[in-house]
């Protein structure tokens, strides 16, 4: 038997044995009666014993220790009201809204088999809900444009690192600095941000809490060490503060800027920046750590922000401007040659599997899950297609699972369950303490972060379809999360107006209704618009909602995040003949030129070419030009439009007309 399989059995009995005996118990008492450890010597049972203790606490067993005052004893317990999910009040419409989360996030998302154990749990003894969406009304992509194949191993190794508190080493590409070095890290916290997996923690090379994108670990992570646990993470570390930060504030903040805005764009700053700056009479005024990233979102607005403080800020701006001028005035130059396409030495042969739940609560779900089908009767059998669905096993490993669970010992020669896997059913005989796992366990660390990830990715969905405010499902679930901290775990991001018009799309695109909206288009001015919505879309970072705009008489999708309002009318629409929303025809293509300055942001996006001379060249496919003008304006000189010619002749007016506009007075103040 392996020493995982030993360890296994080891800490199920462990909890077995506790929760049977209800009363304080010795270090002495669990080495005489909990199975793999009576043979154990005194040294290696201290050992074993820590160590067990310490990766079932990781995992969210609630064991409690205290000395005994008379005889100075280290004393153990495990109270089951402790040990089992608390009654949850989920509605079968919130239930099944949870479920079709999963179906969403299906071979999209990292976290989907703890997702599934952790609803698995959720659900015990409840009927199957039926699907909440269909596939036409809403679409998920949260990959990224940096998934990569070695995304889900690197991501199962840093829950492990977190969880276990275990020093890590990785080479680092720095992307700024075009460099790799290795880098030893106490890893604090790992979170998924505008798109982009990072972890977080203590830099043990260069000293303070730094944020590594998981893309950019190049080669194998390994532990630092062989001891079991490295680290303590700092009582007071917030991974909020690392999170949702605009790019003018990543790094230490070096001054304050005012920019003014547009008052049919005030709002959106008030709610996209709510938190990293304050908006007073029209004008943002925010720390910044890099004034050329603050440039580049001021241009990006085209117009509809005016930078006012500091000079150098102003001066910035001016001097990009005329430089995106001048690079787009006369014929096209004759950009370099495509560099050679080179080997990945570090693609796997496959492709690492989505991060996978801790097999201790896989056992835990299988356990309580068999125990529930035998209900009040003393056996049971239970088809094996129906175990391998539910828990994901192919019929190897879950006849290893049972046969594991067979070992389970509540001490005194006392087991849980005896089955046996018989052809196409498993048989399953309830042993004399069986009844004591019935019900489901609490959560582990790791399914309450991917409940709470699935929140935040398709969270508004759920509670759209389950017709109930996502503050109250997510206060539902976080009741069930226990006495976890997943201080490691940043907060869900609060959407409560991004809710409300996912609440009022999706009930639109049920009912067929007509939707007017009002919009503000990146760069251009607030307009009310007339759409038949037809569905939704997750692309990370935003939502999207794609229709027929009959303002426009058009195919057209729209940002939610720059969505003011949505009102659903009572028109109906008859839904147009052929017409696919999943696939826009009205998109032109531009051939966009990048710096070698810039060049390696363009090319982690995965759709630019690299040229010989660094520099990278991308066929961008655009809906609207003025869209397009805000984003090569945005980057200050280093993106150049080569082709269409009408397009390139668009860039250099309208730089040349922002630069004249930003140089008249700002308003009196």
């Amino acid at each position: 038997m392996s020493h995982d399989t030993d360890k296994l059995i080891r800490q199920l009995s462990l909890v077995a044995f506790l929760m049977a005996e209800r009363r304080p118990l010795t270090a002495r008492d669990v080495k005489q009666n909990v199975e793999g450890y009576s043979e154990m010597s005194d040294e290696a049972f201290a050992r074993r014993f820590y160590s067990d203790r310490t990766e079932l606490l990781a995992l969210g067993v609630p064991l409690h220790s205290q000395r005994d005052e008379f005889t100075g004893e280290e004393l153990y317990t495990l109270r089951s009201e402790q040990y089992f999910l608390p009654p949850l009040e989920l509605t079968d419409d919130e239930l099944a809204a949870l479920q079709t989360c999963l179906y969403l996030l299906e071979g999209q998302f990292a976290y989907a088999e703890p997702l599934r154990l952790a609803l698995q749990n959720l659900a015990l003894g409840r009927p199957a809900p039926a699907e909440a969406v269909t596939e036409g009304a809403v679409r998920v992509n949260v990959l990224g444009s940096d998934y990569s194949p070695e995304t889900p191993g690197r991501l199962t190794k840093l829950e492990g690192a977190i969880s276990k508190q275990r020093t890590v080493k990785f080479n680092y590409w720095t992307i700024g600095r075009d460099e790799t070095a290795e880098r030893t890290v106490n890893p604090y916290a790992l979170f998924s941000d505008n798109g982009a997996w990072y972890v977080v923690g203590l830099d043990l090379d260069r000293g303070g809490e730094r944020m590594f994108r998981v893309s950019r670990i190049r080669g194998d992570l390994r532990f630092a060490t062989r001891r079991e646990r490295d680290f303590r993470a700092p009582e007071d570390f917030d991974p909020s503060v690392f999170r949702g930060r605009p790019p003018w504030q990543i790094g230490d903040a070096v001054g304050e800027a005012r920019v003014e805005v547009a008052p049919d764009t005030a709002w959106w700053v008030e709610r996209a920046f709510a938190d990293r700056g304050e908006l007073d009479d029209g004008v943002f005024t925010t720390a910044y750590s890099d004034l050329g990233q603050l440039a580049s979102w001021t241009l990006r607005q085209d117009g509809r922000a005016r930078p006012l403080e500091p000079r150098e800020l102003v001066r910035e701006v001016d001097r990009s401007l005329q430089l995106v001028a001048q690079r787009h005035r006369g014929a096209a130059f004759e950009p370099a040659a495509e560099a050679p396409l080179e080997d990945d030495p570090e693609l796997p042969e496959r492709p690492a599997a989505p991060l996978a739940p801790e097999r201790f609560a896989v056992l835990q779900a299988l356990l309580a899950y068999l125990l529930a089908r035998c209900g009040d009767e003393p056996r049971v059998d239970v088809p094996a297609a129906e175990l391998e669905e539910r828990f994901r096993l192919d019929r190897e490993q879950l006849d290893e699972h049972i046969s594991l669970l067979n070992l389970v010992n509540f001490g005194g020669g006392c087991y849980a369950i005896y089955a046996k896997l018989t052809g196409d059913n498993v048989h399953v005989e309830k042993e004399l303490f069986g009844d004591t796992f019935r019900r489901p366990p609490r959560l582990t660390p790791l399914e309450a972060r991917a409940i709470r990830l699935a929140l935040e990715f398709v969270g508004p969905m759920i509670a759209a379809e389950a017709h109930t405010p996502l503050e109250r499902v997510r206060r539902k679930l976080e009741e069930t999360f226990g006495q976890f901290e997943l201080r490691e775990t940043p907060e869900p991001v609060a959407g409560s107006e991004e809710e409300k018009l996912i609440r009022a799309l999706s009930d639109a695109i049920g009912k067929r209704r007509l939707v007017e909206i009002e919009y503000l288009p990146v760069g251009e001015e607030m307009s009310e618009r007339v759409v038949e919505p037809y569905s939704l879309e997750r692309r990370l970072p935003y939502w999207y909602v794609h229709t027929w705009d009959r303002t426009r008489d058009g195919e057209r999708s729209f940002r939610l995040d720059r969505m003011r309002r949505a009102d659903v009318l009572k028109e109906r629409f008859e839904p147009r003949a052929g017409f696919d929303p999943r696939e826009l025809t009205d998109v032109r293509s531009a051939r966009i030129w990048f710096s070698p300055e810039v060049a390696r942001w363009r090319l982690e996006r995965g759709a630019a070419r690299l040229l010989v001379d660094g520099a990278a060249l991308e066929e961008a496919p655009f809906g609207s030009a003025d869209w397009l003008v805000g984003e090569v304006l945005s980057y200050r000189g280093e993106a150049v439009v080569l082709s269409p010619d009408d397009l390139r002749k668009r860039v250099a007016k309208r730089a040349s007309e922002l630069r004249r506009e930003l140089k008249t007075p700002a308003k009196s103040r």
